[in-house]
């Protein structure tokens, strides 16, 4: 009932009595009141003026799966929605539910145990951001799952838009700043992908980081000065990822090679290649066919499949 009394406030123009309302939905003055009431808790700016009634003057960016799915392109991809209003984890929660439809995205308002690469700790606040994990079925060998990661972080810097780029393999930044990140994890045999899951941490209307993070992160506000709707980033996110997906399921990552290029900053970066025992430097020079990055050294080219990549003037490296 709460939602159709919102619909009534959105649909007048102007202002609308709680007599009109309480006629047309057949409940009392005082049920409509209560209903007033419960959506200015949840952020609706509702004005009220006597012998006028109500009007509607805000909303808040609250994410559904009605407003991501308005109007919403696509076949398959987000077409299954599963909203949480909390979870530890939106990957987690997608492992749990394995059995949903290919394609069905995951969402959630805060993330309690919100995780990057490499186990470190993602911020997942409520109505800021953005945390959502998809679901996926592939039928590509457990090798080339890596690969998905990049079709992630060119859909995300797409659908983000304001200059988003990608930080080789699938950060995606704006300017030298991090403004998303995206985890991929798999269950497989030996040559058989079970399902993917690929979790993904936009931050959207956060004004402010602290410390260290200032340095490191952004935001779509911090870098417009404008709170952006999240819902149409999402829908905007699923429908350049299906597009660009069915082409990697068709041709693999070396479909999509020339339209990773022109979105990467990485390429033509001085860069240091970070692994547990050594680094490597050297100058980044292209993808390969595979997505692996193609470093040039003093010592000759050497590939990149994995390890952490550093480039001067990005998060704060010099």
């Amino acid at each position: 009932m709460k939602n159709r009394v919102l619909e009534m406030l959105q649909s007048a123009e102007g202002y609308i009595s709680g007599e009109a309302i309480s006629g047309k939905l057949g409940i009392s003055r005082n049920a409509v009141w209560k209903h007033i009431n419960k959506l200015r808790s949840e952020g609706y700016g509702i004005e009220s003026v006597t012998n006028r009634g109500y009007r509607l003057n805000s909303s808040p960016d609250i994410i559904s799966a009605e407003k991501i799915q308005e109007n919403m392109n696509t076949e398959f991809i987000g077409r299954k929605i599963v909203y949480m209003e909390e979870t530890d984890s939106t990957n987690n929660a997608a492992k749990a539910a394995a059995d949903m439809p290919d394609g069905t995205l995951f969402i959630s308002e805060i993330q309690t145990s919100g995780k990057g690469r490499l186990g470190r700790a993602w911020e997942s606040p409520k109505g800021i951001g953005i945390w959502m994990s998809l679901l996926l079925k592939p039928e590509i060998l457990p090798q080339d799952v890596a690969q998905i990661t990049l079709v992630v972080g060119m859909a995300a810097a797409k659908g983000i838009g304001c200059g988003a780029k990608i930080k080789w393999p699938n950060d995606v930044v704006i300017g030298t700043k991090k403004v998303c990140g995206i985890l991929t994890e798999m269950s497989a045999e030996i040559e058989r992908v079970n399902y993917v899951v690929t979790g993904i941490g936009i931050n959207v209307n956060t004004e402010a980081f602290d410390g260290e993070l200032s340095e490191k992160a952004t935001s779509l506000y911090i870098e417009t000065g404008k709170k952006c709707e999240r819902c149409g980033i999402i829908r905007a996110f699923l429908e350049n990822f299906e597009a660009l997906y069915k082409k990697f399921l068709r041709g693999g990552i070396a479909a999509l090679a020339e339209d990773y290029r022109e979105l990467c900053i990485t390429i033509g970066k001085e860069v240091s290649v970070i692994y547990p025992n050594r680094t490597i430097n050297g100058k980044a020079v292209d993808i390969n066919n595979e997505g692996e990055l193609i470093v040039e050294t003093e010592t000759g080219t050497v590939t990149v499949g994995s390890g952490e990549v550093s480039i001067r003037g990005i998060y704060g490296y010099v």
